[in-house]
């Protein structure tokens, strides 16, 4: 398991919605404070969960690993990885509370994204990357849709693609967006965004326009999601929960950074074109900018 030391945080984070209550309280321990868990015993973790020893292997062994030992070394290096990423930013620890100062929320969810930002990157799935570009590469028009927070990374794609003149039509509202991906067609690609991947309006979008004949592409916190059920390709993030979810901290930083790659991956597979677009683009907002009086 040495060479996925890295991301054995990223998958226990990952398998938290499909976890039983015993198994997720364990979880919540090796996330909570890694560091502190990894120096205890079965009996010792078992205890603290309030759950039994059978559990806590079932746990260990559901992350992929046959001997506790190799995971606690995995999780070892995991928490020394984190803190080199992080060596350059104030040292805080736990979840924003009610007594943090503004300094403290900026030290946190400074912390809080660039782990999610690493994390996301160190769990990319480089083939899936791949297809998606293809996929884009290759679509007549590409739709993109999500809700809340997820939107506004649609959205951020959209305005990308456009620049380097693709085809691409962002939805805000659930209906038009189902409207939409019943016109697609095998030309046409759909991409939806949804942090937890269960959102209802999403997962309906993408099975619409999967219905339809379209490619369909995914970008998620989850492999196991409905939303990932429903997609060609499956983009995960790996970004970090915090009691302040509602505000879409590190997941949005996660997203829009594989929006980025993305997009980047498609503008390179058709350079040219792309530059050109991109300056033409970039000219036409400066001149007009320069000219505005005052």
């Amino acid at each position: 398991m040495g060479e996925d030391a890295e991301t054995v945080l990223i998958r226990i984070r990952a398998a938290m919605p499909t976890l039983r209550p015993s198994e997720r309280r364990i979880a919540e321990e090796f996330t909570g404070d890694p560091a502190a868990a990894a120096n205890l015993s079965i009996a010792e973790l078992a205890a603290r969960c309030e759950t039994s020893t059978t559990s806590v292997v079932r746990f260990y062994q559901r992350m992929g690993y046959a001997h506790y030992k190799d995971f606690r070394f995995d999780l070892t290096r995991a928490v020394a990885r984190e803190e080199l990423t992080t060596s350059s930013l104030p040292e805080v620890s736990g979840d924003i509370d009610r007594h943090d100062s503004l300094e403290g929320i900026v030290s946190k969810v400074a912390m809080n994204e660039t782990l999610s930002i690493a994390d996301t990157a160190r769990a990319m799935d480089m083939e899936a990357l791949g297809d998606a570009v293809t996929l884009l590469l290759g679509a007549r028009r590409i739709d993109t849709f999500g809700v809340g927070a997820s939107a506004l990374v649609g959205l951020d794609l959209q305005q990308k693609l456009s620049r380097i003149g693709r085809t691409a039509i962002n939805w805000h509202d659930a209906h038009s967006a189902w409207t939409s991906a019943a016109t697609l067609d095998g030309a046409c690609v759909a991409v939806a965004v949804s942090h937890t991947g269960a959102t209802t309006d999403t997962i309906e979008f993408l099975a619409i326009a999967r219905a339809s004949g379209a490619s369909t592409v995914a970008i998620t916190n989850f492999r196991e999601s409905p939303l990932a059920g429903t997609a060609d390709v499956t983009l995960t993030t790996a970004a970090r929960e915090t009691r302040f979810r509602s505000g879409a901290l590190g997941s949005r930083i996660a997203q829009l950074m594989v929006v980025d790659c993305l997009f980047t991956g498609v503008a390179q597979a058709s350079y040219d074109a792309s530059m050109e677009a991109l300056r033409n683009t970039y000219a036409v907002v400066h001149d007009r900018a320069a000219h505005r009086p005052g």
